[in-house]
């Protein structure tokens, strides 16, 4: 039997494999942790067994996701939805309980096999398949610029009702585990406990979490920070469950207390590493209870308890979605992403399982069924506008009258600008290139901000600027130049694969968040690439220069060199231990300073002849003393100089080893 630090290592080294494999097929690493779990797993390999650490490990990962979850819930946010929220995500919720309850029944009655499905099991199960995956849906809605469209409002609705339909299902399960004839009694002093601590931790815990927090960060201290931030969310989850109800209910509490507080993105941020590693572990301890060899010899069940839940979700979502004002196509697609199982659904299952409501045999066939929903959720998506186009005519019309629509506003245009994204950048633009009487057409996915725009007499149109069809009808053949203005690198590098096949000569500028993708856009066709952080680095010199009183010409003559040379000097920075969280760090490009000691290899030599370039390390600067160093390849280096490159960590310590060792 493995010790606890083996068995951590163990899934850990599963985790970091799977994520790779998954990364690498651009597929969510939630389905790299269930698919690693399912091979450690006692049933497959059995490196791994079904232990109290492993339990642990996956309680606390839940713990974490709710008090995220908790933070999402402000009040302000629900009662703007809450027609999506509390009218389409009730619905979704307690019809899919109901359908599974009434399937429940026909089951127990058809079949001697299964006579041991309660009312109590059903009700159990079906608030299990009522939750979709948020993790993977917001995930992918988000890659595609699909968060703000009508059917991604609608996804994102009925995903925060499943979630905070969640706390009471956690309530309810254990309470209905008791099948004597004083449930009603169990369920009331369930209710009772919930009422009285949720009443303790939301009034007198708001009173004195703002000011303990205010505490807290008066002593200005990160690590003081985190440890009270850790203190809170588990000492509320301990509470609940000292009051015998769940842990998660308290992270979640927690959450809610916190996301009223100034505090809130702060401790969004610091908390996602935890959450994020330990979702992970109980991702894999979800797939270690998977029993491979049962799911083979119950493959045809298996196969069933995938399609029939899944199409009818689908269609049921559907339906609510039609009966709920929106067109066919938007409930199409809403039904299509929320089709699949969800993390939650993992934590009603497995207590299902725990509180034996529900046969062993029966409980590994439905997880079986969740878990291969998930994993091909993915597909799902990424098919869906081709499965509505070809189920729904009215769709393919309406989708070729958006099109004739934006062509009819656009054909008068000549040597326009288009604007691909209208948010606050494409408007800002859009003001600058109408004072200049430049002629102008927008795309945007919003839909409430395409029809605001429009009424206010603005050339916006609603589509997608990544979608060709959409780029022929705002007239690219006709247009003087493209702007990208959001910083979205997967949707640039379709626009510009579009652009390459139309209009392969048209300008297009694109906005990035940094330097990192810059020469991926570069060779995907863009005539430039304006990275954000250093438009920002560029401004805030620009500024200070000001301030210490350098002549405003040479400060314009600085910054008009800086951007002649591409960003070539400001491509990469200087890293510190706050950029620690940085996501594969050692790939990104940074700067060094490298100070020649006595000794070194390089003093007395000529850059050229160290053929740093060879390494991947590109020389930024040489520096002597204090001043700085007309510098060429022949200019021979001395003891004391300052070089700096630029590179990856790797090339950047070969370069060093170059330049130093004797």
């Amino acid at each position: 039997m493995l010790s606890p630090l083996e068995l951590t290592l163990l899934l850990l080294a599963a985790a970091v494999l799977g994520v790779v494999a998954f990364r690498s097929l651009h597929l969510p690493p939630m389905l790299g942790y269930l698919v690693a779990g399912i091979v450690i797993g006692p049933h497959t390999l059995g490196w791994a067994e079904d232990s109290s650490t492993t339990h642990a490990l996956g309680e606390f990962g839940v713990v974490f996701l709710m008090f995220s979850i908790g933070l999402e819930f402000s009040l302000a946010k629900l009662s703007a939805m809450r027609r999506t929220v509390f009218g389409l995500g009730l619905a979704q919720v307690l019809l899919t309980i109901a359908a599974t309850m009434a399937f429940g029944w026909m089951i127990a009655h058809l079949s001697v096999r299964l006579t041991g499905i309660s009312w109590q099991a059903a009700l159990a199960l079906g608030g299990a398949l009522a939750m979709s995956s948020t993790a993977i849906v917001s995930k992918i809605l988000t890659e595609r610029l699909e968060l703000e469209s009508e059917h991604g409002r609608r996804i994102i609705g009925i995903l925060l009702f499943q979630d905070l339909a969640l706390v009471p299902l956690l309530i309810l399960v254990p309470a209905l585990a008791d099948k004597s004839d004083g449930l009603a009694t169990t369920l009331m002093i369930a209710a009772v406990k919930a009422v009285v601590v949720l009443l303790l931790l939301l009034f007198v815990g708001h009173k004195v979490l703002r000011g303990w927090f205010r505490i807290v960060v008066k002593r200005r201290s990160q690590e003081l920070f985190m440890l009270n931030l850790l203190l809170i969310t588990l000492g509320a989850a301990w509470i609940t469950e000292m009051a015998g109800l769940s842990l998660a209910l308290g992270a979640f509490v927690a959450g809610m207390l916190i996301a009223e507080t100034e505090y809130k993105h702060q401790v969004e941020e610091d908390i996602k590493s935890f959450r994020d590693v330990l979702l992970g572990l109980f991702f894999i301890t979800i797939g270690m209870l998977l029993n491979v060899q049962l799911v083979i010899e119950h493959w045809f069940l298996v196969l069933l308890l995938l399609t029939i839940p899944v199409l009818l979700k689908c269609l049921l979502i559907v339906l609510l979605a039609r009966v709920f004002g929106a067109p066919l196509g938007v409930a199409m697609r809403t039904g299509l992403a929320l089709a699949q199982a969800g993390e939650f659904g993992f934590v009603l299952l497995n207590q299902v399982g725990t509180l034996n409501l529900l046969e062993p045999m029966f409980v590994q066939l439905i997880l079986a069924s969740m878990v291969l929903s998930m994993l091909i959720a993915p597909l799902i998506l990424a098919k869906s506008d081709a499965i509505v186009m070809k189920l729904s005519r009215n769709e393919w019309m309406m989708q070729s009258l958006a099109l004739t629509q934006i062509a009819t506003r656009t054909m008068a245009t000549q040597q326009h600008v288009i604007i691909a994204g209208f948010g606050r950048t494409g408007q800002s633009l859009a003001r600058l290139l109408e004072e200049e009487g430049v002629p102008y057409q927008a795309l945007d996915l919003d839909p409430d901000r395409v029809r605001d725009a429009q009424a206010a007499g603005v050339h916006v149109s609603y589509g997608d600027a990544a979608r060709r069809e959409s780029l022929v009808a705002v007239g690219i053949n006709r247009a003087s130049a493209l702007v990208v203005t959001y910083a979205s690198t997967p949707s640039a590098l379709k626009v510009l694969h579009h652009v390459q096949e139309l209009a392969p000569a048209l300008p297009v500028i694109v906005r990035s968040l940094d330097d990192s993708d810059l020469d991926k856009l570069r060779a995907a066709g863009a005539s430039e690439v304006v990275p954000e952080v250093i438009e920002g680095s560029l401004m805030l010199a620009s500024h200070a220069l000001l301030t210490l009183g350098v002549p405003l010409r040479r400060v314009i003559s600085r910054i008009q060199a800086a951007r002649g040379e591409r960003y070539a000097s400001l491509r990469g920075y200087f890293h510190g231990t706050s950029d620690a969280s940085d996501i594969a760090e050692h790939l990104q490009v940074r700067l060094r300073s490298i100070v020649l000691a006595e000794g070194a290899r390089s003093i007395g030599k000529a850059l050229a002849d160290l053929k740093l370039p060879e390494l991947g390390a590109e020389v930024i600067d040489v520096r002597r003393g204090r001043n700085h160093l007309e510098w060429t390849p022949e200019t021979t280096l001395m003891a004391g100089d300052i070089v700096v490159l630029r590179g990856a960590v790797e090339e950047l310590s070969r370069a060093e080893g170059r330049l130093l060792k004797a």
